[in-house]
């Protein structure tokens, strides 16, 4: 959204011009392999979406692990004492400069647009957005981000001024994710004490190296965990696959198109070697083996990438059902249950390097929302996903001397209604033992 735009929409809420996470240098103790710690977060967190929703009925499931990932290194940016230590614990890393490190290398490779070579179109913004009357650390600033906005404080204590600011960071997002998330933050989420919000969004779209034929996809049934079945649209192929089998389980990799088709433009090499993208599927050889093939996958981390084929094989029968999913999740339970205490709690968290001077020292991680959602066609993917991190002001107890009220001697008394201020009855004590 340009300036001007924003400037029509409310005098009280104006886009900020420098709001992003300013990337740290590597640490010297940064890991070989920094993916190590995004891969386990990631196997972690599925197993808890996993639950359900709280009643035992297991539901589909799509997130972005990088998403929440690079959500939380945001929030760890401003974070220090216990609350640094449980998110870099989560987060699988040493140092705050190592995840800004990963983050920065997965900006640089994963989520680098492909389109221009012909591979997929992705696009990631990341951005900080406070209330205005607070001042970003320089951790948070970084020129040519994002454009974010910032929001008037409204003296009342009303929140006005704060729901005008969660429908502009929603609009945000809807632009970034080419409108398959048109909301991430539901109402009532920002509040007279909301104080900072950090977030991101990613959007994905690739075609695959084989499409599939529209006019083969045929509907056949689909088993479920519980050993019901529906009729879902399956897509068919009788081209090689690189499918691998192994004990109880089978696995098929479908690459996304990395290079320009067209003759005429010749073969574009896609300028960062290594970079690869295809959707990875792990299917059991049992009808309900899905939850043991996950532990199985959790228990090691290199799991996925050990069992890849990168040799086409030929295939009998083949079928892949297509697919269109959402997801939403409100996560503080799941953090918390991950581990992530200390930031949630008002008397606990410490987070005094989010705001110049003394403002950090008031904050607390209030909510962390996180939406996704994917479709697979015989065409090839689209996906978006969006983390939001909200930081609200704690409610600083009033620390007082014990008062002393001692009513001695003659006094006013004002029965009154508070809101209008009507004076209902007044007088005054002079000797409270006479009644006239």
């Amino acid at each position: 959204m340009e300036k001007e735009t924003a400037r029509k929409s409310t005098k009280k809420v104006r886009l900020a011009d420098e709001t992003s996470l300013t990337v740290a240098r590597p640490s010297k103790k940064a890991r070989q392999d920094p993916g190590s710690g995004l891969t386990a977060f990631a196997l972690r967190l599925v197993k808890q979406f996993a639950k359900g929703d709280g009643e035992g009925k297991v539901k589909n499931l799509v997130f972005s692990p990088l998403s929440i990932y690079a959500a939380l290194t945001l929030v760890a940016a401003g974070a220090r004492g216990e609350t640094l230590d449980e998110l870099l614990n989560l987060l699988g890393a040493e140092s705050r400069d190592e995840l800004a490190e990963f983050v920065r290398q997965a900006a640089e490779s994963a989520l680098t647009d492909c389109s221009e070579w012909g591979g997929p179109l992705i696009a990631y913004a990341c951005g900080v957005w406070h209330e205005r009357t607070f001042t970003l650390n320089s951790v948070y600033r970084r020129p040519r981000c994002a454009p974010s906005i910032s929001w008037e404080r409204d003296p009342n204590g009303s929140t006005p001024f704060a729901e005008e600011a969660r429908e502009e960071i929603n609009n945000w997002v809807s632009n970034a994710t080419n409108k398959l998330i048109p909301t991430i933050l539901p109402e009532g989420s920002m509040h007279s004490r909301t104080t900072l919000v950090l977030g991101n969004a990613i959007y994905f779209k690739g075609m695959w190296s084989k499409p599939f034929a529209e006019k083969d996809t045929r509907k056949k049934r689909f088993y479920r965990l519980d050993g019901s079945h529906v009729r879902a649209p399956f897509m068919h192929s009788r081209m090689n696959q690189f499918v691998e089998e192994h004990d109880g389980f089978k696995v098929l990799k479908l690459p996304y198109l990395m290079e320009h088709p067209d003759p005429r433009r010749g073969r574009l090499q896609f300028p960062h070697e290594g970079t690869r993208f295809s959707m990875c599927i792990f299917l059991p050889d049992a009808r309900d083996g899905l939850p043991s093939l996950l532990d199985k996958i959790e228990f090691n981390p290199s799991f996925m990438q050990d069992n890849l084929e990168e040799e086409s094989v030929k295939v009998g029968e083949f079928r892949l059902p297509k697919f269109k999913l959402s997801f939403f999740s409100q996560m503080e339970d799941v953090l918390k249950e991950m581990g992530i205490e200390a930031a949630f709690e008002e008397t606990k968290a410490e987070f005094p390097d989010m705001l110049e001077g003394e403002g950090g020292d008031g904050l607390f991680l209030e909510h962390v929302f996180h939406k996704a959602v994917i479709e697979v066609n015989e065409e090839g993917t689209e996906a978006a996903a969006s983390t939001m991190c909200v930081m609200a002001r704690k409610c600083a107890p009033r620390i007082r001397k014990p008062v002393d009220f001692i009513a001695d001697h003659p006094f006013a008394f004002f029965l009154m209604e508070q809101d209008s201020g009507a004076i209902v009855f007044m007088g005054q004590v002079l000797d409270p033992t006479e009644s006239e």
